[in-house]
């Protein structure tokens, strides 16, 4: 008799496709680097430098994040692609009057968005190798002296370059990217202080606000925390405040939230109980199972609001079904990832041209409405990570550990 298959994500054709999509993609991002003026610009389709855009304290901040994650993997240029990108950080948005980083290189807002992936990004450098002690003290004070409410225990949206005026808008998003960027911190510097930080994040966004909108994830709230369901009603597809809920952003927390309960340790096991809700929930919602793919956003009825797919939502499935498989052993997980990856091969990753479309309208074909070009590395390359990286390391951690 033959012996039945193991898992499809264990696959070793599959691992070592994985490899190669990775190498590919770091190949494709290494054209963003501007050697003249610091930092990186944002890619068109074709990989080419778009100089007209402002340059974006969160792209570049992902670029360092993920060069560093190239660096550990052996990949060329990805050692100095970090410096540059370190650099980059300190020359193109730091504010040296004020403190604090630029949200973008014409907007000198400080968002607590931008400041998860300063951190991040000088958590992953510090895995690989550089030195960024100086980095991680500075945003680490800012968080907790300028963007800490103490009393909701959670984040504001941001404030003006001085830091007198603060917006009045409250967001689930960049709460959930500094979950991300306490957990690396935490391996970083080996101070679970950043662990303890991240929790309570948690408990509030989802332990609270998820589980009483039925597994729904609020996205926008008042100053005082209270869910504004009704907000960007006509802004359906803003970038990163988009109106109704975001199935994207339910499968990126299921993966935070398992990450975050082994870190966490013993006294959390609510939090797999409430990944398994939100894939559940995201698959409900944002699964087109006849023409394949996952809408960016549903209405409180869970119908798509808008149904065109975007990159990142599909790399934050694979995340979660891999983790989710990881952490029990359904192997009904397992399925769901596959599927993801075939959706992802069929239609969203770009052979002609490289990396991966990062918006498709509801037919699978190539969209613009919403993105332009392909600026976003971070997404995909963690996509073809995450089934390498045990449940028990981040991803630069893992590697900077050996793994690979």
């Amino acid at each position: 008799m033959t012996a039945a298959p193991g898992p499809w994500i264990d696959n070793p054709g599959h691992r070592a496709w994985l490899a190669a999509e990775t190498g590919r993609l770091l190949d494709f991002y290494l054209g963003a680097a501007d050697f003249t003026g610091g930092g990186f610009w944002a890619l068109d389709d074709a990989g080419l430098p778009a100089p007209d855009q402002p340059k974006e304290l969160w792209l570049d901040a992902r670029l360092v994040h993920c060069f560093a994650l190239g660096s550990l993997l052996g990949h060329p240029g990805g050692k100095a692609l970090v410096r540059h990108g370190l650099d980059g950080l300190d020359r193109v948005f730091h504010d040296p009057a004020d403190g604090g980083w630029f949200w973008t290189s014409a907007d000198p807002r400080k968002q607590t968005y931008g400041h998860a992936f300063v951190l991040l990004a000088a958590s992953s450098a510090a895995q690989a190798g550089f030195d960024t002690s100086g980095l991680l003290a500075e945003v680490t004070g800012l968080l907790e002296t300028r963007f800490f409410e103490p009393g909701p225990g959670l984040y504001v949206e941001g404030w003006s370059r001085d830091w007198t005026v603060g917006e009045d808008y409250r967001g689930q998003n960049p709460n959930m990217h500094l979950v991300e960027a306490y957990l690396a911190a935490a391996e970083a510097t080996g101070d679970r202080g950043f662990t303890a930080r991240a929790v309570p994040i948690a408990e509030r966004i989802i332990g609270r606000f998820a589980a009483a909108d039925g597994w729904r994830i609020p996205e926008h709230y008042t100053a005082d925390w209270q869910p504004r369901p009704g907000f960007h009603r006509d802004q359906p597809r803003d970038v990163l405040r988009p109106y109704g809920y975001t199935p994207g952003h339910s499968l990126e927390w299921a993966r935070l939230l398992i990450q975050l309960q082994v870190q966490a340790g013993e006294g959390h096991d609510w939090m797999l109980d409430a990944a398994r809700a939100l894939f559940a929930r995201a698959l409900a919602d944002g699964w087109d199972e006849a023409r394949t793919g996952f809408v960016y956003t549903v209405g409180a009825d869970g119908a798509p609001v808008v149904a065109d797919r975007f990159h990142w939502v599909l790399t934050e499935a694979i995340g979660a079904a891999a983790y989710l498989y990881r952490a029990t052993g359904d192997e009904d997980y397992d399925r769901w990832y596959q599927r993801f990856w075939d959706h992802a091969a069929l239609f969203l990753i770009d052979r002609r041209d490289g990396s991966w479309r990062h918006e498709l309208t509801p037919d699978n074909r190539p969209g613009h409405t919403t993105w332009t070009g392909k600026p976003d590395l971070y997404h995909a390359l963690q996509a073809t990570l995450f089934a390498r990286t045990p449940l028990a390391a981040g991803l630069a951690a893992h590697l900077a550990g050996g793994g690979g």
